[in-house]
C-alpha cells in the first residue's frame, strides 16, 4: 500500500482556535479540581474562571463547559482520552 492509498484524515476545525468541551460528573469538589488539572495539563493557557457550570435538577450531577485553546487535533484527542479515562467523568463532549 502506498501513501496515496491511505485516506488523509481531515479536520473540520480550523486550528488554532478556542474550543468548548463539556464534561459531566458527580457534583463533588474533587471533580472540579480534577477537571481543572487535566485541562491545564493539555492547555497551559486554560483559564479556570472561564469554566461554566450547570447543576442537574437534583444537584447530584454537574456539567462543566471548558474553553480550551486548541492547537491541533492531537491535543484535543489526548484531552478527550484523559477525560473519558477518568473515573469521576461520566462523559465528555
Amino acid at each position: 500500500m502506498t501513501n496515496s492509498d491511505c485516506p488523509v484524515e481531515e479536520s473540520l476545525i480550523d486550528f488554532p482556535c478556542d474550543f468548548p468541551i463539556k464534561v459531566m460528573g458527580a457534583a463533588l469538589p474533587e471533580f472540579h479540581t480534577c477537571i481543572e488539572v487535566i485541562a491545564k495539563k493539555h492547555d497551559p493557557e486554560f483559564i479556570p474562571e472561564e469554566t461554566k457550570q450547570k447543576n442537574s435538577k437534583t444537584g447530584k450531577y454537574v456539567s462543566l463547559t471548558l474553553n480550551i485553546h486548541a492547537k491541533d487535533k492531537a491535543q484535543l484527542d489526548a484531552l478527550y482520552q484523559e477525560l473519558t479515562d477518568n473515573e469521576l467523568v461520566l462523559w465528555a463532549l
